[in-house]
Formats: structure tokens, C-alpha cells, sequence
């Protein structure tokens, strides 16, 4: 687990920002769900047999020996708060959720014990049109931020019945290779084979890629909504690559599922992943209700941002009241606040501490401000204040105390 400190929060702030512009752009609206759930919705959503729910799940017992989880994804609670709440059945919500998700997993570039996600979630659309809109959702907000490196990859799972077809010709296929498998797979083979797919580990991989592929067990509704999407993609000109050994590594998905990877950041790795999970609703207590989402590690996403050569913008003061002398400070408060209620999205800061003329220059430089605001007592006597520009060159002027909220506004619009 880790510090975000103030030299890097300013960028995860901006790209937060504009995550939210984007995704509100298409119609989806924020909800915020309990970091902590009962254990046993995670348990039956994301599923026994993974790697999050065997060894990655902080779980501890309440003091009524109820058994609770730090949440590990967002989608199961996002799930149970539009049962409990009424948010689902017979209706169409876009909703998106951030925050702080919690896994015991080895650390590694970009990946912490607490990570933070942005999830974005539709329910209630059962065609591949808002598959398509999610994904060129994601595309866009690369587009905007100039991330370049970055590919998408996506697949179809099918429904319940083509997938049990898969997962007989798996555990046929597998069997006959068993002393190929390492122990991970061989505890797989009987309760969740598609997992496999998704090993990890190098010595498995020639195994893997001469296994069936899914693509080929698709019932004729789950390959039609697989065309229709890539037709969409195509006309909205996102490139992709089909990779039928995409699986995903929750239980819960079916037809749809996708990832963005990239290897700006060390090995491979996926950076937005999401997909279909039309059965989870019911499965979690729920009428049944189609639903699909996509979830972005933040820290991977502010890490690829600077790969790519992203910079945030500054975040640095607009204004530095420097106040000298007997009564200057009290009325550089007032003057602050004043200047604040006239313009509350410029960031301006007062000299705090007191200091000779000199040393508050000196902060006033530093705090990377536009200009400086110079209050001596006889600024003071005289409803005056000074006004000296600390980049460019400008020259330094006197101003009314009465005007200079409309002066600064036109000098600080016009350096923008």
C-alpha cells in the first residue's frame, strides 16, 4: 500500500477529471458503494475457484462473527446496491463508480495491496450496441489524453450453454495433457477449466495455445452479437484483435469481454478490462437483468500517462498576497476572501508566517504564482495595493482596492 503525495495527486486529479468529463459526456451518472461487503457476495459473484477469492481477499470477523471483505472490485457491490436499492429491474442505468479496491497480491510496477479503480457500468441493454459504446467510450478518452500505446483486444465467451460445450472440450483436451499442467490448473480442471487460459505461468503456454478455442463452441445468437460489435467498432474505426484466449479472470463473464494492453510499462499487461456478466444480477439474488462494465486501475492509468509523455497542468498559485507592516495582514485576509467570492477558480494564497519584504518574495516566487499582491501600510492608508507580475515582464503598477478584482480577472484571463 502506498502514499499518493502531493507531487503526483495533481495529475491523478486532472485525469480523474476527465475521466468523469468523458464518461458523464455519454450519459453514465456517479454512485458510491461501501469499501467493505459481506464476504459471501464476493464469494458467489467473482467465484470459488480464483485466484482473488483463494488468496488475494482481505477477510476478517466482526465483533458478530459475521465474516466481512475489503472489496476487491466494484462490480458485486455495484450489483447488491441495485438490488437492495430497486436500481435494476425493468430499468436502464449508466452509472460509474472510484475509489480504493483491496488485493493480497505480489506488488509490482503499478499494482499496490490498495489500488484504486475507475468502473464503469451499463444494466438493463441487452444488445452489442452498448458493448460497442463502452469500448469507444475507452477510446476516446485515450484519444483525448494522447495515450498512444495501448491495444485492444477482445473476445466472446458465449452464453451458459455454449460455454458448458467449451468447458467439456476443455476438460477432454486438458486431461489428456495433465502431466503438462502445473498444480494451479490440475486444481482447476474439474471446477473451472476456462481459468486455465488464463495461466500465467511460461511453461504452460504451449499447452494453452493448442487448446480449443471458444469462438468455435458460439451459439449462433452470442456469434451474431459478436459480429454486430465488431461491425460497430469498425465503423467507429477502433482496431482491435481478436483474441479467443481472452477469458478474464472472473467467473462472472459471458459473450463480451475486452481488455486494453499495453507494454509501456514493463511485461504486458492490461490497463481497462471489462465485459458482459448478464448472469450475475440473478445470480446475486436479482431479476435477471443483461449488464457490462469496464474497470481502469488508476495507478497504471497515471503511469502510462507519463510513459506517453502526459504532463497535468500546473496546479500552481494565480496570486500571492505579500503583506509588510501594522494591519496589513487582517486586511489581506479580507482582500483574499473578497477576491474569492469574485473569482472562486483562481487559487490564491496569503503570506503566512509574517517575514521581512524580502523572504515573502522569495515565497511568493517560489509558490509559482502569476502575479503578486504588495500590501504595505501605506498601500493600506491609501486603498491601494500593488500589483507586480512574476513571469513575463510586465511592469509593476498601483491599483484601487475597489477595481482590483475586475483588473486581475481581465490580466489573468488574458495571460490564459
Amino acid at each position: 500500500m502506498n502514499d499518493i503525495l502531493p507531487e503526483v495527486s495533481g495529475t491523478w486529479r486532472y485525469l480523474e477529471s476527465v475521466v468523469q468529463e468523458i464518461v458523464h459526456s455519454y450519459g453514465y451518472d456517479e454512485i458510491r458503494i461501501p469499501v467493505l461487503e459481506y464476504t459471501e457476495l464476493f464469494s458467489r459473484s467473482i467465484g470459488e475457484v480464483t485466484d482473488i477469492v483463494e488468496k488475494e481477499m482481505y477477510t476478517f470477523r466482526d465483533r458478530n462473527d459475521e465474516s466481512l471483505t475489503l472489496r476487491p472490485e466494484a462490480t458485486a457491490g455495484l450489483v447488491r446496491a441495485g438490488i437492495t436499492n430497486g436500481l435494476l429491474y425493468n430499468q436502464r442505468q449508466k452509472i460509474w463508480t472510484a475509489g480504493p479496491m483491496f488485493r493480497y497480491e505480489k506488488p509490482q510496477k503499478g499494482r499496490y495491496r490498495q489500488f484504486h479503480q475507475f468502473d464503469v457500468e451499463a444494466y438493463g441493454f441487452e444488445g452489442p450496441d452498448i458493448d460497442a459504446e463502452l469500448i469507444i467510450m475507452s477510446a476516446r478518452l485515450w484519444q483525448r489524453l494522447g495515450i498512444d500505446k495501448l491495444a485492444l483486444q477482445i473476445n466472446s465467451l458465449g452464453q451458459p450453454e455454449s460455454r458448458a460445450r467449451y468447458r467439456e472440450a476443455l476438460v477432454e483436451y486438458f486431461s489428456g495433457v495433465k502431466n503438462q499442467l502445473d498444480e494451479d490448473s490440475i486444481r482447476r480442471l474439474e471446477q473451472n477449466p476456462l481459468r486455465i487460459l488464463d495461466s500465467k505461468n511460461p511453461d504452460m503456454q504451449g499447452v494453452v495455445e493448442a487448446a480449443p478455442v471458444m469462438l468455435d463452441y458460439l451459439d449462433d445468437e452470442s456469434a451474431e452479437h459478436f459480429e454486430t460489435l465488431k461491425s460497430l467498432l469498425d465503423a467507429a474505426g477502433v482496431s482491435y484483435e481478436v483474441n479467443p484466449r481472452l477469458v478474464r479472470g472472473l467467473d462472472y463473464y459471458s459473450r463480451t469481454v475486452f481488455e486494453w494492453v499495453t507494454d509501456a510499462l514493463g511485461s504486458q499487461g492490461a490497463v481497462c478490462s471489462g465485459g458482459r456478466y448478464d448472469g450475475l444480477v440473478e445470480k446475486l439474488g436479482g431479476r435477471a437483468t443483461p449488464a457490462i462494465g469496464w474497470a481502469m486501475g488508476i495507478e497504471r492509468f497515471v503511469a502510462l500517462y507519463e510513459a506517453c509523455g502526459g504532463k497535468a497542468p500546473e496546479t500552481s498559485a494565480d496570486v500571492y498576497i505579500v503583506a509588510v507592516g501594522e494591519g496589513t495582514l487582517r486586511r489581506a485576509f479580507t482582500i483574499a476572501e473578497e477576491l474569492r467570492d469574485h473569482m472562486p477558480e483562481v487559487r490564491i494564497e496569503v503570506n503566512l508566517g509574517g517575514g521581512s519584504f524580502k523572504s515573502q518574495m522569495k515565497r511568493a516566487d517560489k509558490s509559482q504564482a502569476a502575479y503578486a499582491l504588495l500590501l504595505g501600510e501605506q498601500e493600506l492608508a491609501e486603498e491601494r495595493i500593488g500589483l507586480k507580475p512574476l513571469r513575463g515582464d510586465e511592469a509593476q503598477s498601483s491599483i484601487a482596492l475597489t477595481e482590483l478584482a475586475a483588473t486581475l480577472e481581465q490580466r489573468l484571463i488574458k495571460a490564459d
